[in-house]
């Protein structure tokens, strides 16, 4: 088998995976989870502005608790990560199915909290029973809501599809025939979270989430964050890309619970007044680095624009780079992606796969050696420009590395934008030379013959 079949396999199987339902729902799930974290993210922003004496001025104003309220926001969206996520990927899978969506997703958030620890213990040694734990409900229990949601949506399709359930009469209103039809599906899911939590209860003194986290969702935390996860994260994303596939839906949709996971964690251990500076339990690799490594969209772009206004001769590409400029600022490379086009481009394979590797080697070189913190919980929306989307992230040191990364890539592109300029101009110039060639013969064929 030759390189080029291999690759081609490879390809078509990546795409094939992006269209497995689950993964689609997953993918689609995690982006209904975008307005949550981002407005979490202003208040908790707000809580904690990266401005020297800012804390102090505030205090001053409005007591010492004055972040208790922005606090509150982030505890309703960041710490129930994990019931919405439950919520979202059931509906996007259910009704891609073209199921009761809304009916379903309910299901399957009450079978997530039958599996959830039903007490908690404080600081003083005191259990209290009959609550919904945050540290289950949020960044912790996310694996488990996935598997939740996965099996639910199941179970209540192949009920609805199959007609299994009570039937009411036709004269019965149909939101109540709905509500009937749903009592088969959601004894089914209610009985089976009973058994499980039993068999996690009697026999293993532990609940579903928690012996879940324990084996899958710890060593996957641990496997991304590292610089070689990262890098095969980045790379995975920027050759399907390159190949017409959009590589961060599809491998963003496997990987983005276990990176907001790493970010959340991280945010837990700020909230337990600890520094993330220096400390080994702080995760590198979360989903905030993508700010890092994805300025201008998918292959740091970005960097790619500047060179092309630095180089660029042909008229195409003065043409395209200043219609993808602006989108460019704003993170939006689709201009570039498919009108230079970068897809399936070889004179952009090489840098549009290097680049991203270079800068997560920065970033996390960075955050090593301690000039720049880990990331928090704190994001920002993905159309934020560089340099302010550095800054609000991580302060004047998360600008300073966004502008690094980008001076990088600029360097790096620019000879690979000259050969891709060069062959542009050479096209031009053969086209003009034709162009002026079929004006000279229609010329000719035109002018008066002199009869002798």
């Amino acid at each position: 088998m030759t390189k080029q079949e291999l690759f081609d396999k490879f390809v078509d199987f990546m795409g094939r995976f992006a269209e497995i339902r689950a993964v689609a729902a997953l993918r689609d799930g995690f982006i209904m989870t975008t307005p949550f974290t981002v407005c979490g993210s202003v208040f908790l922003l707000l809580a904690n502005l990266p401005i020297p004496g800012y804390p102090e001025f505030m205090a001053s104003l409005f007591g010492p608790d004055w972040t208790a309220p922005l606090n509150a926001v982030a505890g309703g969206t960041f710490s129930v990560l994990a019931l919405i996520v439950v919520l979202a990927v059931t509906y996007k899978y259910v009704e891609s199915e073209g199921c009761d969506a809304i009916m379903a997703s309910i299901l399957s958030l009450s079978t997530f909290l039958i599996l959830l620890p039903p007490s908690l213990t404080t600081k003083a040694g005191e259990t209290v029973g009959d609550i919904i734990p945050k540290a289950w409900a949020g960044s912790n229990g996310v694996i488990t809501a996935i598997l939740v949601s996965f099996a639910a949506s199941w179970v209540f399709c192949y009920c609805e599809k199959h007609h299994i359930g009570i039937k009411m009469p036709d004269a019965v209103p149909g939101g109540v025939a709905k509500a009937f039809e749903a009592l088969t599906p959601g004894m089914v899911l209610f009985t089976g979270a009973s058994v499980l939590y039993g068999i996690c209860h009697y026999l293993g003194a532990t609940t579903l989430p928690e012996l879940i986290f324990k084996i899958i969702q710890t060593p996957l935390q641990g496997l991304s964050d590292t610089l070689v996860g990262g890098s095969i994260i980045e790379a995975l994303e920027s050759i399907l890309f390159w190949a017409g596939i959009h590589g961060p839906n599809v491998v963003g949709g496997v990987v983005s619970p276990i990176l907001i996971a790493n970010s959340l964690d991280n945010q837990h251990l700020l909230d337990m007044g600890m520094q993330l500076a220096g400390n080994p339990d702080a995760k590198i690799i979360t989903c905030q680095v993508d700010f890092m490594v994805k300025t201008g969209g998918c292959g740091l772009t970005f960097g790619l624009l500047i060179a092309s206004w630095l180089s660029a001769k042909s008229s195409q590409l003065k043409s395209l780079t200043k219609l993808a400029t602006v989108p460019g600022f704003f993170n939006i490379n689709e201009p570039i992606i498919f009108g230079l086009p970068i897809v399936f481009n070889p004179y952009l394979l090489i840098p549009f796969v290097l680049v991203p590797l270079i800068a997560l080697v920065m970033t996390y070189a960075s955050i090593v050696i301690g000039f720049m913190a880990p990331f928090s919980a704190v994001q920002v929306p993905w159309t934020a420009p560089p340099i302010i989307a550095g800054f609000l992230l991580n302060g004047w040191q998360g600008a300073v590395v966004q502008l690094a990364t980008i001076v990088m890539s600029t360097i790096v592109y620019y000879p690979f934008v000259r050969m891709q300029d060069n062959a542009m101009l050479k096209e031009e110039q053969g086209q003009s030379e034709n162009s002026a060639d079929d004006g000279h013969s229609e010329e000719m064929q035109h002018e008066p013959q002199t009869q002798l």
